[in-house]
């Protein structure tokens, strides 16, 4: 192992197509039922919700979505958690584990 290794890029993609999707939402809106608004309108706050999130706070929710998954209940960024966020996703580095786990912590805190 070199001290010169090119960093690794993060292995979760964080996809922002959230704007596309709010555009389609509003659009839905305009054209919508009286029984299809209420679902659209709770559809469009969560599509705007998550197109002001950071990369960050996504990879957080992605972490602690792995971690729920595997009825983990301790501190995201423990050696427990690490390990299975590494189960779950076996590309991931050690390094990119502990940075996520690190991001998801920080954003329960």
């Amino acid at each position: 192992m070199s001290m010169f290794r090119k960093p690794q890029p993060l292995a979760v993609l964080v996809v922002r197509d959230a704007t596309d999707v709010v555009a389609g939402l509003r659009g839905a809106l305009e054209t919508a039922s009286d029984a299809e608004r209420p679902g659209l309108e709770r559809a469009l706050a969560l599509a705007e919700d998550s197109a002001g999130c950071s990369d960050a706070v996504l990879r957080g929710r992605w972490v602690r979505q792995r971690l729920a998954a595997a009825a983990h209940e301790g501190p995201a960024d423990s050696v427990a958690a690490i390990k299975i966020l590494r189960q779950a996703e076996p590309g991931l580095t050690l390094l990119q584990a502990l940075t996520y786990a690190k991001e998801a912590a920080a954003a329960e805190a």
